[in-house]
């Protein structure tokens, strides 16, 4: 009995200290949850009036001739936008921790300075790096030099919110792997000289094995926040430059909700977008969670 109640006094303990957390999850994280697919079912609009359709704002989702062009847009900025971030990330990180430590620190230290701007200032000075104009940056350096000016935004719109996205994302990668390549036995790095390994050789080797659950959790952060990720989309290009060129689902929901006039603000339908990408995230979890078995990462609590 006595061990029954010392058991008992240790769960409520685990769970006293565990219901803040749940507590957070569910307020800011369930029931938004639950809220949109709620209103997924409505014809809620700029009225305020919960007026029950069903299915029919998905109904509408699948035979919009839109509904192709916005999930071709999210798939083509997740998936470059996340290449750029973890391989540049990567990179810097290879490259800062194979330098002198202050040229190192200086290095992410510069590459971090985007992320800590504010995003609309970031998005200025990219739109006057790259505009397609005669006095943006670039292309007053091209004028300079005889030739003909390129319009970066019209032509190269994708390669341009892979930079202006991938600056800001590289940076949180950058930190993680360079924090792991700093934790390796230097012991390792130095045999491997002595039996003569190049300097690939022990990145492919020794750094990238040994921090490839990094790498997993880089990659599936990232992912999940892309999809959810607009911000720099619309502050550059808005969904441009031509028909729903750049328009990727979740800012489709934003201009739905917010972006047009009071009369034609559709939360209901807007409400699909998020929902759907909410599933799709559901599901890239569990196939993540799988694939790079990141239930390795946690260790098994101990009870004393």
């Amino acid at each position: 009995m006595v061990r029954l109640s010392r058991r008992m006094s240790k769960y409520l303990v685990m769970a006293l200290f565990l219901l803040p957390a749940a507590a957070i999850i569910v307020l800011f994280l369930v029931v938004p949850s639950v809220l949109t697919i709620l209103i997924s079912l409505t014809n809620l609009d700029y009225r305020f009036k919960w007026e029950w359709v069903g299915l029919s704002n998905y109904q509408t989702f699948v035979s919009d001739p839109n509904t192709p062009i916005f999930v071709r847009n999210t798939i083509i900025y997740v998936t470059g936008t996340l290449a750029f971030n973890v391989g540049v990330g990567l990179l810097l990180a290879l490259l800062s921790t194979h330098v002198h430590d202050a040229l190192g620190t200086f290095m992410r230290a510069a590459w971090y300075l985007p992320r800590v701007l504010p995003s609309v200032i970031w998005a200025f000075v990219m739109m006057w790096i790259f505009s397609p104009m005669d006095t943006g940056f670039l292309n007053s350096l091209l004028k300079s030099a005889g030739l003909s000016p390129v319009p970066w935004t019209f032509k190269y719109y994708w390669p341009f919110l892979y930079i202006v996205n991938g600056f800001i994302g590289c940076s949180l990668g950058m930190v993680i792997f360079s924090s792991a390549i700093k934790s390796i036995p230097q012991d390792l790095i130095v045999a491997a000289k002595v039996d003569g390994a190049s300097g690939l050789t022990i990145v492919r080797r020794i750094i990238l094995p040994l921090i490839k659950w990094h790498i997993a959790f880089v990659v599936a952060y990232q992912t999940l926040s892309l999809l959810a990720s607009f911000e720099y989309i619309l502050l550059t290009l808005d969904g441009g430059p031509g028909y729903y060129s750049t328009e990727v689902m979740i800012l489709q929901a934003y201009h739905l909700a917010f972006g047009q006039y009071l009369a034609a603000m559709r939360y209901g339908y807007a409400a699909v977008f998020v929902t759907i990408l909410l599933v799709i995230g559901l599901v890239l979890s569990v196939v993540y969670w799988k694939v790079f078995r990141l239930h390795k990462l946690m260790a098994e609590p101990v009870l004393e």
